[in-house]
């Protein structure tokens, strides 16, 4: 039940403080083609889930974050970590700029640099950094709605 709870309190978190025109905007958008750049000034940078570095930053490319399927840009500041934690959803990733290590329990870690393709399983324990000294930005696919949930 924790789990459940903790999950349910993440999607509100994102629900909240992801603006509300992100996901309007990219729910409208979905019958329609979508082009967007990293660089584009109308692309809406959100925060991270409180336990995140606090420079953390989201932005919603389609989809809506409490549905399925929603694809997202992952801003991570340079020589910065993210702490443990799981996604109830499987993520398809690749990093756009940087250099991004991923250490998933049990696993040998991996690295990943910019045009990089990983999977990560749903539920999967596993913690990030940004080892660059540049920001790493990744493009991550969500099969589920979007969160992130600390482990300990």
């Amino acid at each position: 039940m924790k789990h459940i709870q903790l999950t349910l309190t993440s999607l509100l978190f994102f629900a909240i403080f992801l603006p509300a025109e992100i996901s309007a905007q990219s729910t409208e958008a979905a019958t329609e083609a979508i082009v967007w750049n990293v660089d584009d000034p109308d692309l809406e940078w959100g925060p991270c889930p409180e336990f995140l570095p606090d420079d953390c930053r989201i932005a919603v490319l389609q989809g809506n974050p409490e549905e399925r399927n929603t694809d997202v840009l992952f801003k991570l500041q340079g020589n910065t970590k993210a702490s443990n934690h799981i996604h109830t959803s499987a993520e398809r990733m690749i990093l756009i700029s940087g250099e991004f290590h991923v250490d998933y329990e049990g696993q040998d870690p991996v690295v990943m640099t910019a045009g990089t393709y990983a999977y990560g399983p749903a539920e999967l324990p596993h913690t990030a950094s940004c080892v660059s000294d540049e920001s790493c930005i990744l493009f991550i696919a969500f099969e589920e709605p979007v969160d992130a949930i600390p482990v300990d």
